[in-house]
């Protein structure tokens, strides 16, 4: 079974096992110290016998008299309790022994350990506990050797030697009881310490959970409580920053939005980070392919200078950026009739942008402002003139006859319907232009108006004999006038049903998104448009074959229509000719947020 152990009590722990080793190993010590001091008592005493000992039988000379066994007479002054003398020649037999009456007996000692012990030793002096063979008892032997003799003394081991060999034990009392006061000490010292990192840890969690500071850290008066106040200080300025930096980023972002410039960021490995709408409705314009990702741009052989440019700053490793001179790149492309001004910056950690304007544009401004007024005569002038030319006829020949009568009173309200429906797209037209804030915008669903629009060309459909095929999610929502949303794919359908041929198949798709924008597509594989009219193809009145547009009952302003109702949503629309042939409208519309 696993448990926490909370910080407090590990760093407890921590100092409380070194505290403990220190002070058992000093308890051990001196322990060891004590016990080896009353050792060195007992010996000394011993020590003082064997001298003793040794001085009566010198100055007595009881070995060259052989009468050792005066010995037992020095026993007498002797202050030592219950000691026992044995005096061993230096070959280890036994010369007397005062525990032993027969001691010529006794079996030879020079093996003896503590006899050992005092041959060798530099101190010429031994010692050993253990049992005796001859007598059977135990006893703490102690020899001394002086050259020709070995004099040993010996003391019963019992109750009153063990006691007077154990160290003193006062002392351990003492360390108990500084043990217990540096217990409660430790304790408070570690509390103080855990207690600021304990906060710091809950700050952390706080943190990594992504939770809002909304606790006021109070830190203890100590280092550790300095560190954590300064790091919650410079915790809330860094989120002060970020905050600030969040609010610029998005500001950043819509101001991408509301640009007429096509702007999109690039990290060093070369992926999307932020692009405008504009930036992917121009790739789709510049591209042989169709409904292309911005990351598509580095696979467009038109924009190899591009490649080039990025492949020297960005890629190469070696390649370091000033940051008073970051490397910029412009060119001037031209693709399908327009013109595109590129630019690309790269900044100091390699990360880009690349910027695309359609300088086209203005232009075709000026056009249209020039022929505006020479096209509306024209146009108006046409359906007048026919209906003018049967009505005379009519008033002219009065015996014409009935059938040729009906046949051009038939023309002339054709004519004249011709005429009205030039006018309504003309007063669509200016509504869009000059009443904008007059169209409601509500959530549309796109996939059930193009399903209405599909339904009611069937016939028309049929008579072509195309086919139509829509690709759009049920839950594609944007938000805009369902009446102009409803022209656009109306108006797209009916000029690929009416331009592009029998037989075609007409196409109608979201195919990409952000997040603000869809975007779609409708295209056919029909004839195409021709390159030189593709800059205009939206202009008012322009017409690609005028004669067969006005046979086909066309106003020419279908495809105006599509581009103002789009712009109105501010969205963009584009056309090109697809790369398998026919032609392929995109446009974006702005998503609906409930």
């Amino acid at each position: 079974m696993s448990f926490n152990i909370n910080y407090k009590r590990k760093l407890f722990l921590y100092y409380f096992s070194i505290f403990f080793i220190l002070t058992a190993a000093f308890v051990v010590f001196q322990y060891e110290r004590e016990k080896q001091f009353r050792i060195a008592q007992l010996e000394s005493t011993l020590n003082g016998v064997t001298d003793l000992t040794n001085n009566f039988i010198v100055s007595n000379q009881l070995i060259a008299r052989n009468k050792t066994e005066l010995i037992d007479s020095l026993l007498q002054i002797i202050p030592t309790i219950h000691s026992r003398i044995t005096l061993i020649d230096n070959k280890g037999k036994v010369m007397f022994d005062n525990f032993v009456d027969d001691f010529g007996q006794m079996e030879n000692h020079l093996e003896r350990p503590e006899i050992q012990k005092a041959k060798y030793s530099s101190t010429g002096a031994g010692s050993n506990i253990r049992n005796s063979a001859t007598t059977g008892q135990v006893f703490y032997y102690y020899a001394h050797y002086y050259d020709a003799y070995f004099i040993r003394v010996a003391v019963v081991y019992d109750v009153q030697i063990k006691n007077f060999l154990k160290a003193e034990r006062l002392f351990l009392v003492f360390i108990a009881f500084v043990f217990v006061i540096l217990w409660f000490i430790l304790s408070y010292v570690t509390s103080k310490m855990s207690e600021s990192i304990t906060k710091l840890k809950d700050f952390a969690v706080h943190l990594r959970q992504n939770k809002t500071l909304e606790y006021d850290y109070q830190f203890p008066e100590n280092e550790l409580g300095v560190i954590g106040k300064q790091i919650v200080e410079m915790y809330k300025k860094l989120a002060e920053t970020k905050n600030a930096l969040s609010l610029e980023k998005e500001k950043l972002i819509k101001h991408l939005l509301v640009l007429n410039e096509g702007v999109g960021f690039f990290s060093p490995e070369k992926n999307a980070i932020l692009t405008n709408t504009h930036f992917v409705q121009y790739l789709n314009l510049i591209a042989d392919k169709s409904s292309i990702h911005p990351e598509h741009i580095f696979e467009m052989g038109e924009l190899k200078n591009l490649h080039k440019f990025i492949k020297k700053y960005v890629q190469k490793n070696d390649v370091a950026i000033n940051p008073h001179f970051l490397p910029q790149l412009e060119f001037t492309l031209k693709k399908g009739g327009y013109y595109f001004v590129v630019k690309c910056i790269v900044f100091q950690d390699k990360s880009f942008e690349i910027y695309i304007n359609d300088i086209t544009k203005l232009e075709k401004r000026k056009l249209l402002k020039q022929e505006m007024t020479s096209n509306i005569a024209h146009e108006l002038k046409t359906p007048v003139a026919s209906v003018s030319g049967y009505l005379e006829t009519i008033l002219n020949n009065k015996d014409i006859a009935e059938d040729k009568k009906n046949h051009f009173i038939e023309k002339a309200y054709k004519q004249a319907a011709r005429l009205n429906t030039l006018i309504d797209d003309i007063v669509v037209l200016n509504r869009m232009e000059e009443d904008v804030d007059s169209n409601d915008f509500e959530a549309v669903l796109i996939n059930k108006i193009v399903q209405e629009i599909v339904e009611d060309c069937e016939g028309r459909i049929q008579q072509h004999n195309a086919v139509v095929k829509a690709e759009i999610p049920d839950s594609v929502t944007v938000k805009g006038n369902d009446t102009l949303i409803a022209s656009v794919f109306q108006n797209l359908v009916d000029n690929a049903l009416n331009y592009a041929g029998d037989n075609v198949q007409i196409k109608i798709n979201m195919y990409h998104q952000d997040e603000v924008f869809y975007y779609f597509s409708v295209s056919d594989n029909g004839i195409g448009i021709p390159q030189e009219n593709l800059p205009r193809i939206f202009e008012r009145f322009y017409r690609v074959h005028s004669g067969r547009s006005r046979q086909m009952g066309g106003t020419g302003l279908g495809l105006a229509i599509v581009k103002h109702a789009v712009n109105l949503h501010k969205g963009e629309v584009s056309v090109k000719n697809g790369t398998n042939g026919g032609a392929e409208f995109y446009f974006s519309l702005p998503k609906y947020v409930g």
